[in-house]
């Protein structure tokens, strides 16, 4: 049952960041406030047809999906109603909104909205898919503010609004040499009749202003001058401080503690049981520690003497999995996920065969900001401000918690110190809630970093039995994927331990067979920065690159080859591979990258592709490994094709920020489970990538016509496969196990 709440709670989460449309936006969506203080032209725009949209006359105050707020003197205020992880999304929604307004970007002020998805659809950070999911609705919004300020101008002017045009936060018309800027116009723009957003024209790419350019962050100056934007920073009056002991393996419960004794230590206030609902995701049984400071709550928490109740807890081992997978992988998979053609006949008639057996680890997320939840109980009712991808399951999961309705929720968005896809659950905004109850006070919820590793939803390790073949000629005839996984419910793959029957190459090809072995596992898994993709590619593109070279043929060679003919692997569906933008990636890479340029003994180049979250992205790692196999990674190359380009700064950054992160698990991160319990506690352990070590990233975009897609996780999956082949062009030794330090090597 654990499980199953927790897979539902993903399942909700992918489903939702898959499937949602780009609609039109119903004209009816578009509502206008009049009689505002000061008066001002305001426009609401929401994704969806609910009938909660409205507002009453005179309101000053509304919560809608995309929000723009002209006022009269010229200041544009845009709300951004998803969460802001790092991706830039504060910055990048308004900017689209921005740029159909023709506004002066000096002009707007941007705010994060309120969480309310009656009124504003989807507000969640994860699988890339804000940009694609609000793109369309958003510039829609900005066109519509941008006709209702024209019509309003050219009737001042007694003039055609065909007369008229747009730019930097003012209407002209060239024939009269007049301009009224927005904030005059406003209030009369609010009293005209809202057009069909549909109808209108939406600026074409050569007619941009904003988009594609570079943009400082809007809250980059609050950030460098220490302003309290983040969950942890949070403060109010008479807040107490807490702290959460768990079992150290999933599942266990509290039977007796020192409670007694830490009440009585300097600073506390209160310690108690809580026993929790049993969901891994929301709240699991645990000792709450309750104090006037985050120290003193620590302090006590090392004095913490607990027997914990194991019976039904996890008793997941690592080493035993490891065993277990490599006298599976010699098999047939007890499951087949995809078949085409003759495997077996193409094997026996093949010129070459080739077969390898890879293995990756569990994985923390470990963000920089630990889990966190400032939360305030009173008269039936809740206040929180929480760094959460998933706000509204955060509202949702709290009043059950509680037992009082989600009207009687608020939950503040705050600024998110690194998510992941970690920050999607939401146990310590219940852990939280229910302290703040039973302490009858607010209370700021901290973990500690060991608390972070020790009970985190782990990006779960995998293992692939690899084969292939090659002809004569060195062209890839067949390939065979025995994928060993992990299962809590005997039936489904946690989360991120699936693989598909579109994996690359499979597709591709005329023969494959992809088939899957499933083990048991009590450790909870979640996604980690692009589910599935990170680990399944630097097996598989690893393992392409040595059919390559057991062919005799060159690596990039090899890989335009398999993509063959541009076309889409499922025509009309453009979240799928395209073979023409792969080939495209893939030769800007190695362009950019100097393929085949000469290198000294000791040094090479490496090169990966894979396409994830709609987006194609190729890497070329630049790699140096010494007579004592301490690696260095000069330079990394990377060419993406995710459509059009909302803020260049911050797209190159997602790009940057990826390939450091893939990086840091690459060289030097796994974790170890044995006894259910993770072994590894702290960055001492879990050595996250430091700046000395860091390489040059040079990044370059083809900026397609497609609509867009997206660009926070898609750019991380080839990094590993990438530097593991740099090492074997510089080495002659081939990588199969990750971390590098498995393999002996060293940073």
């Amino acid at each position: 049952m654990r499980d199953q709440y927790l897979q539902d709670i993903i399942r909700d989460v992918e489903t939702e960041l898959e499937t949602h449309e780009m609609k039109a936006i119903p004209r009816r969506s578009f509502i206008k406030l009049t009689g505002m203080a000061g008066g001002g032209l305001v426009l609401a725009f929401h994704l969806g047809e609910s009938s909660a949209l409205g507002t009453q006359a005179g309101s000053n105050t509304f919560a809608p999906n995309a929000f723009i707020r002209i006022s009269p003197d010229g200041s544009i205020l845009i709300y951004s109603k998803n969460p802001e992880i790092g991706q830039g999304i504060k910055t990048a929604f308004p900017m689209i909104v921005a740029e159909e307004l023709d506004a002066d970007w000096s002009d707007v002020v941007v705010e994060q909205s309120a969480i309310n998805q009656a009124l504003y659809g989807r507000q969640a950070a994860g699988g890339s898919r804000s940009i694609p999911s609000s793109w369309d609705e958003l510039r829609r919004a900005g066109a519509t503010a941008r006709s209702m300020l024209v019509a309003a101008a050219a009737r001042e002017w007694g003039v055609s609004a065909s007369d008229c045009k747009t730019e930097m936060s003012g209407v002209v018309h060239p024939h009269g040499g007049r301009r009224l800027e927005y904030g005059e116009l406003a209030g009369k723009a609010a009293a005209l009749p809202v057009p069909d957003g549909n109808a209108l024209s939406l600026k074409e790419r050569k007619d941009w202003k904003l988009l594609g350019t570079r943009v400082t962050g809007v809250d980059n100056h609050a950030l460098v001058t220490g302003q309290p934007l983040f969950g942890i920073d949070q403060k109010v009056p008479g807040m107490l401080y807490a702290t959460y002991d768990k079992c150290p393996a999933t599942g266990g419960s509290v039977r007796q503690a020192n409670l007694d004794e830490i009440r009585s230590l300097p600073g506390i206030r209160d310690a108690f049981v809580l026993e929790g609902n049993g969901q891994v995701a929301e709240l699991m049984p645990g000792i709450a520690i309750v104090a006037t400071s985050t120290w003193a709550a620590f302090s006590a928490k090392r004095q913490l003497r607990v027997t914990w109740d194991e019976s039904g807890a996890s008793k997941d081992s690592w080493s035993g999995s490891v065993e277990r997978a490599r006298e599976l992988a010699k098999q047939q998979g007890t499951e087949t996920i995809g078949s085409n053609g003759n495997v077996e006949e193409t094997f026996s008639n093949a010129a070459r065969t080739l077969e390898g057996f890879y293995s990756y680890p569990f994985l923390s997320h470990a963000t920089l900001e630990p889990q966190n939840t400032t939360a305030w109980y009173r008269n039936g009712s809740i206040e929180i401000w929480a760094p959460t991808q998933t706000p509204q399951r955060g509202i949702s999961s709290v009043a059950k918690i509680l037992g009082i309705a989600e009207d009687q929720v608020t939950l503040h968005q705050t600024r998110v110190g690194g998510g992941f896809g970690r920050r999607l659950m939401n146990d310590s905004v219940c852990e939280a809630a229910a302290i703040s109850k039973q302490a009858g006070a607010p209370v700021k919820l901290q973990w500690t970093r060991e608390d972070d590793m020790g009970h985190d939803f782990y990006r779960v390790g995998g293992f692939h039995g690899l084969k292939g073949a090659v002809d004569e000629a060195g062209k890839l005839t067949a390939f065979q994927d025995h994928f060993v996984t992990f299962t809590a419910d005997g039936e489904n793959p946690v989360s991120g331990g699936n693989i598909s029957d579109s994996e690359f190459p499979a597709p591709l090809i005329d023969n494959f067979l992809i088939t899957q072995t499933m083990l048991p596992l009590g450790t909870p898994c979640g996604p980690w920065r692009a589910p599935r993709s990170n680990g399944i590619a630097f097996a598989v593109q690893c393992f392409i690159h040595e059919l390559a070279d057991a062919a005799g043929r060159d690596h990039l060679e090899f890989l335009l080859e398999i993509m063959g003919r541009p076309r889409w692997l499922d025509p009309g569906n453009t979240r799928t591979l395209n073979t023409g933008r792969a080939a495209d990636v893939i030769k800007l890479a190695a362009e950019k990258a100097e393929w085949g340029k000469q290198l000294t003994e000791g040094r090479g180049l490496g090169l990966a592709f894979y396409f994830s979250h709609a987006g194609h992205f190729a890497e070329v790692a630049e790699v140096s490994v010494d007579a004592n196999r301490k690696v260095a990674v000069h330079r990394v190359t990377v060419a993406a094709d995710v459509g059009p380009i909302v803020n260049l700064s911050g797209a190159e950054n997602q790009c940057q920020g990826a390939v450091i992160d893939g990086l840091s698990t690459t060289l030097g991160l796994g974790l170890s489970i044995e006894k259910g319990r993770v072994q590894e506690s702290n960055f001492d352990q879990y050595p996250l990538l430091r700046i000395g070590t860091a390489p040059e990233v040079d990044v370059h975009f083809i900026q397609s016509e497609h609509a867009p897609t997206g660009l926070g996780e898609p750019a991380l999956p080839p990094i590993a496969p990438a530097v593991c082949n740099a090492i074997f062009a510089a080495t002659g030794y081939r990588v199969r196990e990750l971390p590098l330090s498995k393999e002996g090597f060293s940073i």
